[in-house]
Order: structure tokens, then C-alpha cells, then sequence
């Protein structure tokens, strides 16, 4: 369901270099991680169990609020929406198996991440009214697509992204991007202070306004963040899912303009082709964190150890 599309008629050309958020995010923490798994192709993406839950979560949220919107609270709640979950996490499961050709997870920890998903949408069922309301709200989309040149210098790199939720508020004609995040124990305020975690709906807001000709003053953008495990004899009343709006006004977002530009610019020739002749610096981080989950952190051969700049 996606009441954008008809006015969305812009389709990708041949010669356009497509990039998503991640890589962006990738660049800004360590430039060489970016080269090696773009610009040089040698990125693998391995499924994971949280991978598969995730995506699982997302798509039956985003069915239970299809429904709702498009039809009634009532037939929502009357979705077997605990078979719903079991029947996407099964078939991503088997999908991914097939395609990696190896068990990366077994029937216990599915049993338990699906348990978490069963509680979860129970919580969300009760409290379905504190985040979305049909009475006030109408749904403009779901996976709603963000097709948009990255900066003005260079319409040959595109941002290609998609928004899980676009609602519009009937009363004052506003809207709220969401998108939907699942966490084993939610966001702390480390997290939340994290800009390559938080920046990537501040983007979409700018892109989304000029792509679909809103007032970008009207759009208000939240993390609706999905928490998979409560604190065990936690004293104080806890919450399934949290929300977090960062900031998203005006300076926020031609700061990261600039940055993204910056990227384009400095890691893209005109044509959209990578810019192989520049050398990427490999930043480690503070107490080498970007090297941590990094898929080359093992392979000295080409991202040498002594080249790793450390904060």
C-alpha cells in the first residue's frame, strides 16, 4: 500500500550509481571500510538470526497497520498476527539458508526470538493507541521509496532508500516519517547520541520533501525503537517499544548535506563511477571500534594493521 507511487514516476537510469544510508554511514566511520566493500566489491552480507527477526517484525507491524488503516482497528486485532511472524521468519529463514547454504542459527534460538516476537506484538496490540491512531491519522504509505540525487554537483549519484511508515495527521496536515528499529534492550543514551545511527531519517526527510513537494517544516520524523528483552526484576514499569525523534531542523540538515556531498564529491568521478585513484584512510576508531565488526579486520593483506588510524 503506498498512495506515493502515483506521484513517483521517476525510474532509475542505467548510468545512475544507486547508494543507500549504510554506505554513507560506512564512509563517515572509516573511509577504507567503504572502499574495500564498495568502491572494490568485496563486501559479503551474511543473514543472521537478528537480521531475520528483524525484517520479520517490520513486515508483520507494517501488515497489522495496512489493515487497520486501510480497513478497521477490529480486522486488524482479528490478524492470527502471532502466525503472521512465525510464517515470515520461517520463510526468510529457509530463504537464507538456501542462499548461504548453511544452518546460522537452530530451533531453540528460533523458538526464543519468536517467544520475544510474541510478546512484543502482544504489548503492541494493548498499547497500539499510544503510537497510532486512526481516528486522527491517515496511512500514506508503507516502504514508501526515496529515489533522489545525493547533492546538486552530481545527478548521476542517487540516494535510493525506503521509509517502513509515512502517516499524516488529518487535524493540522502534518506527517511523521517512521521507521521501525528492533534492539535486543532498546537504545541508550549512547545510541541515541550515535549520528550515523540517528542521521539517516533526518536525510530521508530532506529527500522525501523534495521528491513528493511537502513543506519539510511539516515533517517530523521518529524512530519507533522495538525492544526484544525487558530487565529481569526491573523495580520500575518498562516499555516493548520506545520512540526517539532527533533533531531535524534546518541546521542539522544542511550540516549533513554537506557531509554527504562532501563524500559524493571526494569518492564518485562525474560519470558515477568510483574514485579509485585517491587513497581511503583507515580510521579504527576509539579503542579501535570500527574494526571490531569490520569483515576486513583479518585481512592485513589489504588493510594493513599499521595503516588503522586509532582515535
Amino acid at each position: 500500500m503506498n498512495k506515493f507511487l502515483k506521484y513517483n514516476k521517476r525510474e532509475p537510469l542505467p548510468d545512475e550509481r544507486k547508494i543507500s544510508y549504510s554506505q554513507f554511514s560506512m564512509y563517515s566511520q572509516c573511509p577504507k571500510h567503504w572502499e574495500l566493500a564498495y568502491a572494490k566489491n568485496l563486501r559479503t552480507f551474511n543473514q543472521s538470526i537478528h537480521t531475520i527477526f528483524g525484517t520479520a517484525m517490520h513486515e508483520t507491524l507494517q501488515h497489522y497497520l495496512t489493515v487497520m488503516y486501510d480497513d478497521s482497528v477490529k480486522a486488524a486485532d482479528a490478524i492470527d498476527i502471532n502466525d503472521y511472524l512465525k510464517d515470515q521468519m520461517y520463510t526468510l529463514y529457509k530463504e537464507a539458508v538456501k542462499k548461504m547454504g548453511d544452518h546460522f542459527s537452530n530451533k531453540f534460538e528460533l523458538g526464543e526470538f519468536y517467544e520475544d516476537g510474541v510478546a512484543i506484538l502482544d504489548w503492541f496490540k494493548k498499547k497500539r493507541s499510544q503510537y497510532f491512531s486512526r481516528k486522527n491519522e491517515e496511512l500514506l504509505g508503507i516502504e514508501t521509496p526515496i529515489y533522489h540525487p545525493v547533492n546538486e554537483t552530481n545527478d548521476k549519484v542517487m540516494m535510493l532508500g525506503y521509509l517502513d511508515v509515512v502517516v499524516r495527521d488529518k487535524r493540522d496536515d502534518t506527517i511523521t516519517i517512521i521507521d521501525i528499529k528492533t534492539s535486543t534492550r532498546g537504545w541508550n543514551k549512547w545510541q541515541k547520541a550515535d549520528k550515523t545511527k540517528t542521521s539517516q531519517l533526518v536525510l530521508y526527510k530532506k529527500y522525501f520533501a523534495e521528491q513528493y513537494g511537502f513543506d519539510v517544516e511539516k515533517i517530523s520524523i521518529k524512530y519507533m525503537i522495538v525492544k526484544r528483552k525487558l530487565i529481569d526484576g526491573a523495580m520500575f514499569p518498562q516499555k516493548r517499544i520506545t520512540e526517539f525523534s532527533p533533531a531535524s531542523g534546518k541546521p542539522t540538515r544542511n550540516k549533513l548535506t554537506t557531509e554527504i556531498k562532501s563524500f559524493v564529491d571526494a569518492s564518485f568521478h562525474a560519470d558515477g563511477s568510483f574514485n579509485l585513484d585517491r587513497e581511503y584512510v583507515a580510521s579504527a576508531g576509539k579503542n579501535n571500534k570500527n574494526c571490531k565488526w569490520c569483515e576486513f579486520k583479518d585481512r592485513p593483506d589489504i588493510c594493513p594493521i599499521k595503516n588503522r588510524i586509532k582515535e
